[in-house]
């Protein structure tokens, strides 16, 4: 047996199932194949299924609301994948879709096409939020009965905009994974909560949705395992959701900045980032990494190697639970940030 090494493994498990781009030197013309026309109803609505459905009927039913994406670069375009899951034509997909994009351009399932404006992006959670010029159909989500062997759906672009469409199924195969991700400077950044499934996902799959049997859609597909087969993740609906219906209530909305990154502390402990030590309350909360030194957390004494369990009234476990809090809040909104430091219990309070 060969032996691997721990940091070969690491390797293998970190790679972003990033976009297609495609170099253009004179200009970009492509054809999308398949029926154009297809007599799919485009009517604004939200699609609810009636209880657990068998996959061709929640394909059927869900794929109006499902785009194909192209973002247009000063050199080429890249190709994606998003979702609508709020009335207005609001798309949820991968920030690395977008980034830098000169122009959107959406495919829908009838081979018709639109443009999106992009409204909103956070590359810390790799998820953006894009407004077609046109309303459509849009889907529910499920953001917690989520089971592990759960039959999912992936449906997205891969590859090309001539695979548009392409739905591939497996199940859930694990919940609340941490993947770390080396970055090209050395330095490493981290996904957090992340579903792992085994639906087949490729390039070009970034932003779709990943939908179960009731036609919700549980998460956003962004990343695999390279040198591994079934080993795809997806982000969880419940973060995207917040900020949309934000975003689609005062498309001028802005979340707050706190200017904090983190892991949980049961992963920080097993990681060996966070030592352990006797009578140390370790085992909740969000301990803090980085903090921006241009932040209001850093002016008001939130240092790294903090952990902050909770804030006002809400409990923070992780990372997820703090972007969820923040999307829900205004600048301007005064906050009890309740933190752990040398096993002393401290009260921050500031302004967001």
């Amino acid at each position: 047996m060969k032996y691997i090494s721990k940091k070969t493994l690491f390797k293998m498990l970190i790679v972003i199932l990033s976009f297609v781009f495609v170099f253009c030197i004179t200009g970009c013309n492509f054809n999308v194949a398949g029926n154009v026309g297809e007599n799919l109803d485009m009517t604004p609505r939200l699609i609810e299924l009636s209880g657990t459905q068998n996959a061709t009927s929640v394909i059927e039913k869900v794929k109006s609301a499902i785009v194909g994406i192209k973002s247009n670069f000063a050199q080429g375009y890249a190709v994606g994948s998003g979702v609508a899951i709020r009335d207005g034509g609001y798309i949820l997909t991968n920030q690395h879709v977008i980034s830098g994009s000169r122009g959107i351009t959406i495919y829908f399932a009838d081979k018709s096409a639109a443009s999106a404006t992009l409204v909103w992006q956070d590359s810390s959670v790799d998820l953006a939020v894009i407004k077609a010029n046109v309303n459509m159909p849009y889907l529910a989500v499920e953001t917690e009965n989520l089971s592990v062997g759960e039959d999912v759906l992936a449906i997205g672009t891969p590859l090309s905009l001539a695979f548009g469409h392409t739905v591939t199924k497996g199940i859930i195969s694990a919940l609340n994974r941490t993947i770390e991700i080396e970055n090209e400077n050395g330095s490493v950044s981290y996904m957090q909560n992340l579903i792992q499934h085994d639906a087949s996902i490729n390039p070009g799959n970034s932003g779709g949705p990943l939908i179960n049997l009731s036609g919700r859609v549980v998460g956003i597909n962004t990343l695999k395992a390279s040198n591994a087969e079934g080993i795809g993740f997806a982000i969880p609906i419940v973060t995207g959701e917040v900020i949309v219906n934000r975003l689609s209530a005062d498309n001028g909305y802005t979340p707050p900045y706190m200017g904090l990154f983190g892991v949980a502390s049961e992963y920080a402990v097993a990681k060996e980032l966070l030592k352990v030590e006797n009578g140390k309350r370790t085992n909740q909360g969000l301990f803090i990494m980085d903090v921006d030194e241009n932040s209001i957390s850093k002016l008001n004494g939130i240092m790294a190697g903090d952990i902050i369990y909770k804030i006002d009234d809400t409990q923070i476990n992780d990372f997820l639970d703090l972007r969820r809090f923040i999307y829900s809040k205004n600048s301007g909104d005064r906050v009890v940030v309740n933190i752990i430091r040398a096993n002393k219990d401290i009260k921050i309070e500031m302004i967001l």
